[in-house]
Protein backbone atom coordinates (compact mmCIF):
# COMPACT_ATOMS: atom_id res chain seq x y z
CA UNK A 1 0.00 0.00 0.00
CA UNK A 2 1.39 3.39 -1.03
CA UNK A 3 1.99 6.17 1.49
CA UNK A 4 1.48 8.72 -1.28
CA UNK A 5 -0.94 11.49 -0.36
CA UNK A 6 -2.83 12.63 -3.45
CA UNK A 7 -4.07 16.21 -3.37
CA UNK A 8 -4.94 19.21 -5.51
CA UNK A 9 -5.14 22.61 -3.83
CA UNK A 10 -6.15 24.81 -6.77
CA UNK A 11 -9.62 24.45 -8.27
CA UNK A 12 -12.34 26.81 -9.41
CA UNK A 13 -16.06 26.50 -10.07
CA UNK A 14 -18.95 28.30 -11.70
CA UNK A 15 -19.19 31.17 -9.18
CA UNK A 16 -16.18 32.95 -10.69
CA UNK A 17 -17.91 33.19 -14.07
CA UNK A 18 -15.29 31.43 -16.18
CA UNK A 19 -15.24 27.89 -14.79
CA UNK A 20 -17.61 24.96 -15.28
CA UNK A 21 -19.36 22.95 -12.58
CA UNK A 22 -20.46 23.27 -8.98
CA UNK A 23 -18.19 22.81 -5.99
CA UNK A 24 -19.84 19.46 -5.35
CA UNK A 25 -19.00 18.39 -8.91
CA UNK A 26 -15.32 18.92 -8.08
CA UNK A 27 -15.59 17.03 -4.80
CA UNK A 28 -17.29 14.06 -6.46
CA UNK A 29 -14.72 14.02 -9.27
CA UNK A 30 -11.88 14.13 -6.75
CA UNK A 31 -13.36 11.15 -4.94
CA UNK A 32 -13.64 9.27 -8.24
CA UNK A 33 -9.99 10.09 -8.98
CA UNK A 34 -8.92 8.74 -5.59
CA UNK A 35 -7.70 11.98 -4.01
CA UNK A 36 -7.08 12.23 -0.28
CA UNK A 37 -7.52 16.04 -0.24
CA UNK A 38 -9.34 18.36 -2.62
CA UNK A 39 -8.81 22.09 -2.18
CA UNK A 40 -11.56 24.46 -3.25
CA UNK A 41 -9.97 27.80 -4.04
CA UNK A 42 -12.15 29.99 -6.19
CA UNK A 43 -11.27 33.60 -7.02
CA UNK A 44 -11.98 35.94 -4.13
CA UNK A 45 -14.21 38.94 -4.82
CA UNK A 46 -12.69 42.30 -5.63
CA UNK A 47 -13.13 43.41 -2.04
CA UNK A 48 -11.82 46.92 -2.65
CA UNK A 49 -14.52 47.76 -5.18
CA UNK A 50 -17.73 49.57 -4.30
CA UNK A 51 -19.46 47.34 -6.86
CA UNK A 52 -20.76 43.98 -5.68
CA UNK A 53 -19.27 42.13 -8.64
CA UNK A 54 -16.70 44.28 -10.40
CA UNK A 55 -15.78 41.72 -13.09
CA UNK A 56 -18.51 39.02 -13.39
CA UNK A 57 -16.39 36.86 -15.70
CA UNK A 58 -13.35 36.91 -13.39
CA UNK A 59 -14.42 36.58 -9.75
CA UNK A 60 -17.45 36.00 -7.54
CA UNK A 61 -19.57 38.79 -6.11
CA UNK A 62 -18.83 40.12 -2.65
CA UNK A 63 -22.36 39.16 -1.64
CA UNK A 64 -21.66 35.56 -2.68
CA UNK A 65 -18.47 35.09 -0.65
CA UNK A 66 -20.09 33.96 2.60
CA UNK A 67 -22.29 31.53 0.67
CA UNK A 68 -19.12 30.12 -0.90
CA UNK A 69 -17.54 29.63 2.54
CA UNK A 70 -20.70 28.04 3.94
CA UNK A 71 -21.05 25.67 0.99
CA UNK A 72 -17.50 24.36 1.26
CA UNK A 73 -17.93 23.85 5.02
CA UNK A 74 -21.15 21.93 4.37
CA UNK A 75 -19.41 19.73 1.80
CA UNK A 76 -16.49 19.16 4.18
CA UNK A 77 -18.94 17.56 6.55
CA UNK A 78 -21.03 15.76 3.93
CA UNK A 79 -18.04 13.96 2.40
CA UNK A 80 -15.82 13.70 5.48
CA UNK A 81 -15.82 9.88 5.32
CA UNK A 82 -14.71 9.86 1.67
CA UNK A 83 -12.30 12.76 1.22
CA UNK A 84 -10.84 15.76 3.04
CA UNK A 85 -12.36 18.90 1.52
CA UNK A 86 -10.16 21.93 2.13
CA UNK A 87 -11.49 25.48 2.22
CA UNK A 88 -9.18 27.74 0.29
CA UNK A 89 -9.37 30.83 -1.84
CA UNK A 90 -7.24 32.34 -4.59
CA UNK A 91 -6.80 35.98 -3.76
CA UNK A 92 -5.47 38.69 -6.01
CA UNK A 93 -2.62 40.70 -4.57
CA UNK A 94 -3.12 44.46 -4.66
CA UNK A 95 -0.59 46.11 -2.32
CA UNK A 96 -2.70 49.23 -1.98
CA UNK A 97 -5.67 47.17 -0.77
CA UNK A 98 -3.93 44.51 1.32
CA UNK A 99 -5.62 45.67 4.55
CA UNK A 100 -9.09 45.20 3.04
CA UNK A 101 -8.19 41.69 1.90
CA UNK A 102 -6.74 40.81 5.30
CA UNK A 103 -9.89 42.07 7.01
CA UNK A 104 -12.09 39.90 4.81
CA UNK A 105 -9.95 36.75 4.63
CA UNK A 106 -8.45 36.45 8.10
CA UNK A 107 -11.87 36.21 9.74
CA UNK A 108 -12.80 33.12 7.72
CA UNK A 109 -11.91 29.52 8.68
CA UNK A 110 -9.70 29.06 5.63
CA UNK A 111 -7.27 26.18 5.32
CA UNK A 112 -5.04 28.29 3.07
CA UNK A 113 -4.94 31.34 0.83
CA UNK A 114 -3.26 31.31 -2.57
CA UNK A 115 -1.85 34.73 -3.41
CA UNK A 116 -1.70 35.41 -7.13
CA UNK A 117 -0.52 38.42 -9.07
CA UNK A 118 -2.87 38.87 -12.01
CA UNK A 119 -2.36 42.60 -12.62
CA UNK A 120 0.88 44.42 -13.40
CA UNK A 121 0.94 48.11 -14.25
CA UNK A 122 -2.87 48.00 -14.03
CA UNK A 123 -3.17 45.46 -16.87
CA UNK A 124 -4.08 41.80 -16.66
CA UNK A 125 -1.01 39.59 -17.10
CA UNK A 126 -2.90 37.47 -19.64
CA UNK A 127 -3.85 40.43 -21.83
CA UNK A 128 -2.81 39.50 -25.33
CA UNK A 129 -0.85 42.23 -27.05
CA UNK A 130 0.45 43.92 -23.89
CA UNK A 131 3.99 43.09 -25.03
CA UNK A 132 3.55 44.40 -28.57
CA UNK A 133 6.07 47.11 -29.50
CA UNK A 134 7.77 47.14 -26.10
CA UNK A 135 11.51 47.68 -26.25
CA UNK A 136 13.85 45.19 -24.60
CA UNK A 137 14.36 47.62 -21.74
CA UNK A 138 10.62 48.10 -21.27
CA UNK A 139 10.07 44.32 -21.27
CA UNK A 140 12.66 43.91 -18.53
CA UNK A 141 10.90 46.61 -16.52
CA UNK A 142 7.53 44.87 -16.82
CA UNK A 143 9.05 41.56 -15.70
CA UNK A 144 10.76 43.26 -12.76
CA UNK A 145 7.51 44.97 -11.78
CA UNK A 146 5.75 41.59 -11.88
CA UNK A 147 8.28 39.93 -9.61
CA UNK A 148 8.36 42.99 -7.39
CA UNK A 149 4.67 42.40 -6.69
CA UNK A 150 5.32 38.71 -6.02
CA UNK A 151 8.06 39.72 -3.54
CA UNK A 152 5.60 42.01 -1.75
CA UNK A 153 2.96 39.28 -1.70
CA UNK A 154 5.47 36.93 -0.07
CA UNK A 155 6.16 39.53 2.62
CA UNK A 156 2.48 40.36 3.22
CA UNK A 157 1.84 37.57 5.72
CA UNK A 158 -1.54 36.77 4.15
CA UNK A 159 -0.65 33.85 1.91
CA UNK A 160 0.38 30.26 2.55
CA UNK A 161 0.92 29.64 -1.18
CA UNK A 162 1.97 31.87 -4.07
CA UNK A 163 0.13 31.04 -7.27
CA UNK A 164 1.65 30.43 -10.72
CA UNK A 165 4.75 32.59 -10.24
CA UNK A 166 5.69 32.83 -13.93
CA UNK A 167 2.17 32.94 -15.39
CA UNK A 168 2.99 36.08 -17.36
CA UNK A 169 4.45 33.70 -19.93
CA UNK A 170 0.96 32.25 -20.50
CA UNK A 171 0.27 34.05 -23.77
CA UNK A 172 3.81 35.35 -24.21
CA UNK A 173 6.30 32.45 -24.04
CA UNK A 174 9.20 34.85 -24.70
CA UNK A 175 8.65 36.18 -21.17
CA UNK A 176 10.82 33.34 -19.88
CA UNK A 177 13.76 34.54 -21.97
CA UNK A 178 13.77 38.11 -20.65
CA UNK A 179 17.02 38.24 -18.70
CA UNK A 180 16.94 39.77 -15.23
CA UNK A 181 18.21 38.79 -11.79
CA UNK A 182 14.84 39.60 -10.23
CA UNK A 183 13.63 35.97 -10.33
CA UNK A 184 16.46 34.78 -8.08
CA UNK A 185 15.95 37.67 -5.68
CA UNK A 186 12.24 36.89 -5.51
CA UNK A 187 12.84 33.19 -4.85
CA UNK A 188 15.29 34.05 -2.09
CA UNK A 189 12.68 36.27 -0.42
CA UNK A 190 9.99 33.60 -0.78
CA UNK A 191 12.33 31.14 0.91
CA UNK A 192 13.15 33.57 3.70
CA UNK A 193 9.45 34.29 4.26
CA UNK A 194 8.72 30.54 4.32
CA UNK A 195 5.86 30.72 1.83
CA UNK A 196 5.20 27.80 -0.53
CA UNK A 197 4.87 28.04 -4.30
CA UNK A 198 2.62 25.85 -6.37
CA UNK A 199 3.42 23.78 -9.40
CA UNK A 200 0.40 24.80 -11.45
CA UNK A 201 -0.30 22.57 -14.44
CA UNK A 202 -2.76 24.91 -16.15
CA UNK A 203 0.05 26.56 -18.12
CA UNK A 204 -0.19 23.63 -20.54
CA UNK A 205 -3.56 25.05 -21.64
CA UNK A 206 -2.00 28.39 -22.65
CA UNK A 207 0.33 29.40 -25.49
CA UNK A 208 3.42 28.67 -23.38
CA UNK A 209 2.44 25.00 -23.28
CA UNK A 210 4.16 24.27 -19.96
CA UNK A 211 3.57 24.32 -16.24
CA UNK A 212 3.96 27.31 -13.94
CA UNK A 213 6.74 27.71 -12.98
CA UNK A 214 9.23 26.33 -15.47
CA UNK A 215 11.66 23.61 -14.40
CA UNK A 216 14.62 25.99 -14.20
CA UNK A 217 12.71 28.16 -11.70
CA UNK A 218 11.87 25.07 -9.66
CA UNK A 219 15.57 24.17 -9.59
CA UNK A 220 16.44 27.62 -8.27
CA UNK A 221 13.55 27.49 -5.80
CA UNK A 222 15.03 24.31 -4.33
CA UNK A 223 18.36 26.13 -3.94
CA UNK A 224 16.59 28.84 -1.93
CA UNK A 225 14.75 26.25 0.21
CA UNK A 226 11.31 27.12 -1.14
CA UNK A 227 8.61 24.54 -0.40
CA UNK A 228 6.35 23.44 -3.22
CA UNK A 229 2.77 22.24 -3.48
CA UNK A 230 0.50 21.08 -6.30
CA UNK A 231 -2.45 22.75 -8.01
CA UNK A 232 -4.09 21.93 -11.30
CA UNK A 233 -5.93 25.27 -11.44
CA UNK A 234 -8.82 23.21 -12.81
CA UNK A 235 -11.69 25.18 -14.30
CA UNK A 236 -13.57 21.98 -15.15
CA UNK A 237 -13.80 18.90 -12.92
CA UNK A 238 -12.01 16.50 -15.27
CA UNK A 239 -8.79 18.54 -15.01
CA UNK A 240 -8.44 17.83 -11.28
CA UNK A 241 -4.94 16.52 -10.46
CA UNK A 242 -3.88 16.90 -14.10
CA UNK A 243 -0.23 15.75 -14.49
CA UNK A 244 0.06 15.00 -10.76
CA UNK A 245 2.30 11.95 -11.26
CA UNK A 246 4.42 13.69 -13.89
CA UNK A 247 4.96 16.67 -11.59
CA UNK A 248 6.05 14.29 -8.82
CA UNK A 249 8.52 12.65 -11.19
CA UNK A 250 10.04 15.95 -12.33
CA UNK A 251 10.29 17.32 -8.79
CA UNK A 252 12.12 14.19 -7.67
CA UNK A 253 14.48 14.48 -10.64
CA UNK A 254 15.20 18.09 -9.67
CA UNK A 255 16.03 16.97 -6.13
CA UNK A 256 12.93 17.59 -4.05
CA UNK A 257 12.16 14.93 -1.44
CA UNK A 258 8.76 16.19 -0.31
CA UNK A 259 6.03 18.70 -0.97
CA UNK A 260 3.20 20.12 1.12
CA UNK A 261 -0.47 20.81 1.59
CA UNK A 262 -2.26 22.90 4.22
CA UNK A 263 -4.91 22.19 6.85
CA UNK A 264 -6.09 25.07 9.03
CA UNK A 265 -3.12 27.03 7.66
CA UNK A 266 -0.68 24.48 9.06
CA UNK A 267 1.78 23.21 6.47
CA UNK A 268 1.95 19.44 6.25
CA UNK A 269 4.94 17.96 4.47
CA UNK A 270 4.52 14.66 2.66
CA UNK A 271 6.91 12.50 0.65
CA UNK A 272 6.96 12.75 -3.11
Amino acid sequence: MSDLVKFDLHTHHERCGHAIGTIEDYVKQAIEFGLDFIGISDHSPFFYSEEDQLYPKIAMAKSDFQRYIDEVIRLKDKYRDQIHVLLGVESDFFPNHIDIYKEQLLKQPLDYVIGSVHYVDEENIFKKGRWDELSKQQSVKVKENYYGLIEKSARSGLFQILGHIDAMKGFYPAFSDIETEVVDRTLQIIGEQDVAIEVNTSGKTKDCGGWYPADDILERALFYHVNVTFGSDAHKPERICDDFDEVRRILKEIGYKEWCYFVEKKRIMTSL
